[in-house]
């Protein structure tokens, strides 16, 4: 008998399509209220919107529990 492997552990799906890792390790999400209420908000308001935000540095501590390998 050859040794043992040690356990894998899996990734969280949801995190794995809700946050992006860059380059340099930080972890981005989507900005919110994007699709709520879309029709009243302003053309300046929704351009505002697009575009990635860094998480808070309290909760990547969490989603790097999450995804350990990324």
């Amino acid at each position: 008998m050859g040794k043992l492997k040690k356990y894998k552990m899996k990734t969280h799906s949801s995190s794995k399509t809700r946050f992006w890792i860059t380059g340099t390790g930080k972890i981005m999400r989507r900005k919110l209220g994007v699709n709520n209420m879309r029709r009243k908000k302003r053309g300046e308001t929704l351009r505002q919107m697009t575009g990635k935000v860094a998480v808070s540095p309290h909760v990547v501590k969490r989603l790097r529990r999450l995804m350990p390998y990324a």
